[in-house]
């Protein structure tokens, strides 16, 4: 447990935050989360932390017992890399999936992937023991001539998973998620060679795109661009980009930081939201990196008014939705803004999270808008689990106790789409779309175990504080292959006065460095052990009404330097724009 008495930030450091204000960066206001509410109601912000390790508990256990569970089971197909793999349900009784179904081959890689990236980032080593790391493997396609991680592990023998004919998201962001794995576990077997395919595949065909991303999917293996019934998904040029610019910091290559560079400005120059599921806001992302890191001025506001507004044409609507449904806020959670009057999904709510929070140590003028979504986003994401809504707000209260209290339902509606539930269900609906899948699916197919396995994603973002409504967000923990960096959190207070936030830092002694204010806020700040088995302590920060703090955690007394608009420390950037 922390205790708060072990550390403090001295009287003067607590004055000068707030005083110094008046000099902070100004503030950029995003129109849509403007709309969110600065304290949604009611308000409280689950563990999702604890959540993620009970998930992993849970869903790994090859002897759990219930109806549909386990929800583990071994393909032995050998797809790709001769090799067992453990496959993970996509919903609970999905029937078009498990060890007796089509030999046990069909899994998402959107499932496992997203499992073994949420465990790790809460701490959980998926290579030990049974080597989960190394299974991921098999969604590398190289038996389809494709060499990139794809969402089965054999799309071409059908449609399960692998893009319905083909959706070019699906085949592009198991590939983003291969990166923030490999990130994590450099030294995998095989892992090298297989990034260096992916960035191959995705630089050659951004040089044949050349800047025209307006296509339904990208055949890889024949490097061709596809149209079909699908509407065109320019946003695939988020996610090349992010690949693009991962492999650039991993190898060096000078040829895949112009190919981020040349994605990216592909995004730019579309003047039509072309937002279609989960990698929008990748783009706001990289742009906010690149402008840091590379020099570059891409439009960071334009890609969030992407990602966010609501105003998508192809996936009508797609963004993040604002409101109070019934008495209860739902805001910053993520889908479609029009279906059912507004239908969000766990998903692309927890993935969201991974590229906006570490934007803002890229571009602090973001700090409380981000802060803001994040607060709303937090608070709305336990609507989703059975334990954490009402009885009324939901379709299968009678049955949630197969979720274990770990699987989630699929969406949040505001009315149902299913008659059957309309006279017996309150808005917001948590619900689910698997028994639209196929006619075989029962109604617990509502429950989603592909969304749900993406919680460690707020996990290991996302840490509560002593004030309700004040969160620590760790600004690395989805900062894939960043250079040198100190420990650095963002504090953004909702509230109209300021609030003394404790803060979990790690031992040691620190300065405390605010790149809102482009001031140290504290020196040789000294912060003990909390206990024998934490390496974290806690501080006392003042936070000002309505403001935030972006905070790093530097060593005391180290050497100061400039370079261009670059603040560091000991030879390590501290501050992108500083002063």
């Amino acid at each position: 447990m922390l205790i708060k008495s072990v550390l403090f930030v001295i009287a003067a450091a607590v004055t000068f935050i707030g005083a110094s204000q008046v000099n902070a960066v100004e503030q950029k206001h995003v129109p849509r989360i403007d709309q969110m509410a600065d304290v949604p109601q009611p308000l409280q912000v689950i563990d999702f932390r604890a959540l993620a390790r009970d998930f992993d508990r849970k869903v790994y256990d090859f002897n759990a017992k219930g109806d549909h569970w386990p929800l583990v089971w071994w393909d032995r197909s050998g797809v790709n890399f001769n090799q067992p793999v453990v496959a993970i349900y996509t919903a609970i009784g999905d029937s078009r999936q498990g060890a007796a179904v089509n030999k046990g081959q069909f899994h998402e890689a959107l499932t496992s992937m997203g499992s073994v990236l949420g465990a790790t980032l809460v701490g959980i080593d998926k290579s030990r023991g049974l080597n989960y790391v190394g299974m991921l493997k098999n969604y590398f396609n190289r038996e389809t001539g494709w060499n990139i991680m794809q969402n089965n592990t054999n799309p071409a023998a059908g449609l399960l998973g692998g893009g319905y004919g083909r959706d070019w998201w699906y085949d592009v962001y198991p590939n983003v998620l291969f990166y923030g794995i490999y990130s994590q576990y450099p030294h995998e077997k095989d892992f090298d060679w297989m990034a260096r395919s992916i960035a191959e595949k995705f630089y050659q065909a951004d040089q044949i795109l050349n800047g025209n991303y307006h296509y339904s999917f990208f055949d890889y293996k024949n490097m061709m661009p596809m149209s079909s019934a699908i509407c065109a998904q320019p946003d695939a040029a988020a996610g090349h980009s992010y690949v693009l610019y991962n492999a650039y910091k991993k190898f060096g290559d000078a040829r895949y930081l112009n190919g981020a560079k040349r994605a990216l400005s592909a995004l730019e120059g579309l003047t039509v939201n072309p937002s279609y599921e989960v990698l929008m806001p990748f783009g706001a992302y990289m742009a906010a990196r690149m402008n840091a890191e590379q020099g570059t001025s891409y439009d960071v506001g334009k890609m969030l008014d992407f990602a966010l507004d609501g105003t998508a044409v192809c996936r009508e609507g797609w963004g993040a939705l604002v409101g109070n449904w019934n008495g209860i806020e739902i805001s910053g959670i993520v889908g479609s803004t029009v279906d059912n009057g507004g239908y969000g999904f766990l998903m692309n709510t927890y993935d969201m999270a991974w590229p906006l929070i570490p934007l803002v140590r890229y571009d602090q003028s973001y700090a409380n808008a981000i802060g803001k979504w994040a607060l709303n986003a937090a608070n709305a994401a336990k609507l989703f689990y059975p334990d954490h809504t009402g009885n009324t707000n939901q379709t299968l209260k009678a049955k949630s106790a197969v979720t274990k209290g770990v699987i989630a339902y699929e969406g949040l509606s505001k009315t149902t789409g299913y008659d059957q539930y309309k006279s017996v269900t309150t808005s917001p609906v948590a619900q689910g779309d698997g028994p639209r899948w196929t006619p075989t699916n029962p109604d617990v197919s509502q429950f989603s175990v592909y969304g749900s396995a993406h919680v460690g994603l707020f996990g290991g973002i996302i840490r509560k504080t002593n004030i309700e409504g004040i969160l620590q967000l760790d600004l690395l923990a989805t900062d894939f292959f960043h250079d040198r960096a100190y420990p650095t959190y963002l504090l953004s207070n909702p509230f109209a006065s300021a609030k003394r936030v404790h803060v979990a830092l790690p031992r040691g002694t620190h300065d405390l460095y605010d790149t809102v204010t482009g001031r140290f806020i504290a020196h040789h700040l000294r912060v003990a052990q909390a206990g024998e088995r934490n390496e974290l302590g806690v501080a006392t920060v003042t936070v000002p009404a309505h403001g935030s703090v972006v905070l790093v955690v530097t060593p005391a007394g180290g050497r100061l330097t400039k370079r261009g608009n670059h603040r560091l420390l000991n030879g390590v950037v501290i501050d992108y724009h500083a002063n």
